[in-house]
């Protein structure tokens, strides 16, 4: 859910534009920061924005319009697409998905319209407020204008009235869950999100029932999860807490987006919850989560989702309300890039002021949030992974496959990685590329100002706060138990400010440590610098020889610095998204980081500077 499905972005005034220059000039970025809340609104515009990234040219982040995944256009001067204030939506309107051939044969956008707030899960829910509507595009969805008629899905099915949201409809087709509702192949379904007081989050599955989507038949509870409940211990998958928001449903394969018999079901949800004491209209937590599993339908006609494996989808605090969708090898942006398989990709929402609730600078910055680096998804396989104590679950894996002679077996999970298209613009499009020869590093180095700190330094740093870095880490055997160790990176650094990324075995852990990754920190209320942190273990990988040996799967690390967005990928499943809000323009040096007395082996180490000005026809 947000407050608006017109996260479309809001224009700017050429004037509010021209003051954010002209105050911008008058900062001086090689001295400490003021209270950066006592300036100018505006006056920060470009001192932390982003260049590849979706954001508006002003104001709150909008849906997104790309022919390539690379670059964007403005659509209009006001290209808020669909607003509140109609007989179904007098409050609100709310989160919703596309029918890209549905009514007429016209893009159809099926939403949650609202008719009273405030909603929340904490809170008693008014029967009535969350509603499904429709409204269609004649103009390739530059406009939606809604049914002159009521809403086509007009609440919770009963007996379930007694709700914790209704929200957030995501439509979809699925060959498997037609054979498995014995359902008119090519019929569409919608899941909505929430969850029902006293119980726990759920989300509502319903199929089309007529051929103009005005009317839709309740098939049960896709997923219901005891309140407050998590997924094993709550290491690898969090909480499914109270509430669910924003679901997503689709079919993956090793190659992507599958409807064939090998695909697997997954579902992307928002889960809110809170610590006791519970306040009223406050989510404490919320988290971008993914599950896979099976599908079975019951005597009734309804039909479930039973989980076998779980994890986050993004281990960012900042990071939630994932939208996926289907990317066909037909579409545009796969054809301009020559990808023959269907794909499934997702952005995720990166909120910088914490949901509205942190003291974040936002009127002086002139802007708020992004979306996250478009991701593809697909199921991964982990093979020859040894068969012991670490491939215990339940987990964000399961085991597809064993052997026993070998001792070995091959793991899946979910796999993200950045889409295919940008990554490769990020390369091709670099001002400079960096390559630091590969080195073992084995003495501890952990501060500034000391020479074995200074020799790890890279020879050559980035100019500029725009890059992405690839690098993979070796770790020996004895690493597994070297509680002390911590390998990876400082970026952003200068004498005054850095930030520190750096994996440990002590809790299988890739941290961002922004303790000191901005000097902004200590004058201005709202510029975070707690850390964040994520869960990934390195298996043990078989060699392949007699002897049964194995050694630490490598650490293979993706890091997308944007400014102040930063992404780290690593071995293609895991993700941790934040903002970093450095403040000095020296800060853009780069080193080695390494504790403990266990040595660590850094290769193919290559930073790719510049990214890719996602926005060329803006100002």
């Amino acid at each position: 859910m947000r407050s608006s499905i017109a996260w479309a972005v809001i224009a700017s005034t050429i004037c509010v534009q021209q003051v954010a220059c002209a105050t911008v000039d008058r900062i001086e970025y090689n001295a400490a920061p003021p209270n950066l809340s006592h300036l100018f609104n505006s006056s920060l515009f470009y001192t932390w924005r982003p260049r590849s990234h979706v954001l508006p040219p002003n104001g709150q982040i909008g849906d997104p319009c790309s022919p390539d995944l690379v670059r964007y256009t403005d659509v209009s001067t006001d290209p808020t697409f669909i607003r509140s204030g109609g007989i179904n939506d007098p409050v609100a309107v709310f989160d919703g998905s596309v029918i890209p051939y549905g009514i007429n044969g016209t893009p159809t956008l099926l939403y949650t319209s609202v008719s009273y707030l405030p909603i929340q899960w904490t809170i008693p829910y008014t029967k009535g407020s969350e509603t499904q509507s429709l409204a269609v595009t004649y103009d390739g969805g530059k406009n939606f204008t809604k049914l002159n008629e009521g809403p086509v899905i007009p609440g919770p099915p009963f007996p379930v009235t007694n709700v914790t949201g209704f929200r957030d409809p995501y439509v979809f087709q699925s060959p498997q869950l037609d054979r498995t509702a014995n359902s008119t192949p090519g019929i569409w379904y919608t899941v909505i999100s929430g969850g029902i007081r006293g119980e726990g989050p759920s989300q509502f599955l319903f199929r089309q029932y007529d051929a103009d989507y005005r009317d839709w038949e309740f098939l049960g509870q896709w997923w219901h999860g005891a309140a407050n409940s998590s997924w094993g211990d709550g290491t690898w998958a969090g909480r499914w807490g109270f509430n669910f928001e924003v679901g997503n449903v689709f079919t993956l394969n090793d190659e992507g987006y599958s409807n064939s018999t090998d695909a697997e079901f997954f579902t992307t949800l928002g889960a809110e919850w809170s610590e006791v004491p519970i306040i009223p209209q406050v989510s404490q937590f919320r988290e971008m989560l993914w599950a896979s599993g099976n599908v079975s339908s019951s005597s009734n006609g309804s039909v479930h989702f039973e989980p076998t494996m779980a994890g986050k989808l993004d281990f960012g605090v900042f990071a939630y309300a994932a939208a996926g969708k289907l990317l066909p090898a037909t579409s545009q942006a796969s054809k301009h890039s020559g990808t023959t398989v269907d794909r499934f990709i997702i952005y995720l929402w990166l909120t910088n002021d914490n949901f509205g609730t942190s003291a974040f600078p936002t009127l002086q910055q002139g802007w708020s949030s992004t979306l996250t680096t478009v991701r593809e998804l697909s199921r991964g396989t982990m093979a020859n992974v040894k068969n012991d104590y670490l491939v215990a679950g339940p987990a964000s894996w399961r085991v597809a496959s064993q052997d026993k002679s070998a001792s070995t077996v091959d793991l899946v999970t979910l796999n993200q990685t950045i889409a295919r298209e940008v990554r490769a613009a990020f390369v091709s499009n670099a001002t400079r590329t960096i390559t630091e020869p590969g080195r073992t590093i084995s003495t501890s180095a952990s501060g500034y100002g000391n020479a074995s700190a200074n020799s790890l330094n890279f020879a050559q740093s980035p100019s500029s706060k725009f890059f992405m870095l690839t690098t993979t880490l070796h770790f020996p055997t004895a690493a597994r138990n070297a509680t002390d160790l911590k390998a990876g990176l400082r970026i952003l650094s200068s004498e005054y400010e850095s930030t520190s990324i750096y994996y440990q075995f002590a809790n299988e852990s890739l941290i961002i440590d922004r303790s000191n990754s901005s000097a902004a920190a200590a004058t201005t209320p709202g510029i975070l610098s707690n850390n964040e942190a994520g869960r990934l273990r390195l298996f043990n990988i078989a060699s392949g020889s007699a002897n049964g040996s194995s050694s630490i799967e490598s650490l293979a690390l993706t890091i997308v610095v944007d400014n102040s967005v930063v992404e780290v990928y690593a071995n293609d499943r895991f993700v941790l998204s934040t903002w970093v809000w450095s403040w000095y323009d020296q800060s853009t040096e780069i080193s080695f980081l390494h504790e403990g007395s266990t040595a660590v082996r850094f290769d193919d180490v290559v930073v790719y500077e510049g990214l890719v000005d996602a926005w060329p026809s803006r100002p």
